[in-house]
C-alpha cells in the first residue's frame, strides 16, 4: 500500500518526480529458467517475496497507465558492513570476525547449499543511480551473473578471518526454510547495455572485503563473554 500511495501521490500532484522500486530477485522464487532475466516469470515462494511482487507490477502499471517516472530496479543479493545483524551473510561475516577476537561461540546455520548471486552494494546503487538518470524508465535486473553457494561464502569469510570454518559452525536442521530456492543467479546484460552498469569485482574479492570491514568497524569482544 505504501507503493501505491507514493506513485499516486505524484500522479496526482503538479511536479515531476522520479520514483525507483527497490524490487528483488526473491520475487521470481522457484524459477524454470536460469540466469533470470526481466522477462522471467514470477513465482514468489515467501510473503516478503509476494509484496515485492506486488509494489513490482503497481510500479510498472503506473508507468504504463499515467506515464509517471518510475522503474524498478531488481536487485540480487547485495551485501556491505552495513547489512542488517539477522541476514544470513552478515551473521556470517560477524561470527568469524568474532571468533578471530577471541569468542568461543558456535554459529548455526541450516542449509548451506543453496547457491545465491551476491554483490557489493555500493556499486548496485551506481546501477540504481544510472536507471534514474535515463531518458524513460524501465525494469533492469542487477546482478553478478554468478551463483555461489552458502558454503563458498561460509568458508571464504572464516579463511580470510584466519579460521577453519568446520570447527566453528554447526548445521541446524531447525534452521531450513519451509520453502527454499536452491539456486537462483541473474543476467545484467540489459543493465549493461541501455544504462552502462557493469560489476567487476571478483567473489572472493567481495568477502575479503567484507571481513577486512568487519575487522575495521565492527564491535569488539566484550572479553567476560569470550
Amino acid at each position: 500500500m505504501s507503493t501505491m500511495n507514493l506513485l499516486e501521490a505524484i500522479r496526482i500532484l503538479p511536479f515531476k518526480a522520479k520514483f525507483y522500486q527497490a524490487s528483488s530477485s526473491e520475487m521470481y522464487g522457484k524459477v524454470n529458467e536460469l540466469p533470470v532475466t526481466e522477462k522471467t516469470a514470477l513465482h514468489p515462494v515467501s510473503p516478503y517475496a509476494v509484496s515485492k511482487a506486488a509494489s513490482h507490477w503497481m510500479t510498472v502499471n503506473y508507468r504504463e497507465a499515467y506515464g509517471v517516472f518510475c522503474c524498478c530496479g531488481i536487485l540480487f543479493n547485495h551485501e556491505s558492513v552495513l547489512r542488517g545483524e539477522h541476514f544470513v551473510t552478515k551473521k556470517i561475516i560477524s561470527a568469524a570476525v568474532r571468533i578471530r577476537k577471541g569468542s568461543k561461540e558456535k554459529l548455526k546455520l541450516g542449509n548451506i547449499e543453496i547457491k545465491r548471486d551476491w554483490g557489493l552494494a555500493p556499486e548496485y546503487v551506481k546501477a540504481m543511480w544510472l536507471m534514474l538518470q535515463q531518458d524513460s524508465p524501465d525494469d533492469y535486473v542487477v546482478a553478478t551473473g554468478e551463483p555461489h553457494s552458502l558454503r563458498e561464502f561460509i568458508e571464504l569469510a572464516f579463511s580470510y578471518a584466519g579460521l577453519d570454518w568446520k570447527k566453528h559452525v554447526a548445521i541446524d536442521e531447525n534452521l531450513y526454510r519451509p520453502s527454499e530456492i536452491d539456486i537462483i543467479y541473474g543476467n545484467p546484460a540489459k543493465a549493461k547495455a541501455q544504462i552502462g552498469w557493469e560489476y567487476n569485482l571478483p567473489f572472493e574479492n567481495l568477502i575479503k572485503q567484507l571481513v577486512d570491514e568487519e575487522l575495521k568497524h565492527g564491535p569488539e569482544v566484550n572479553p567476560a563473554k569470550r
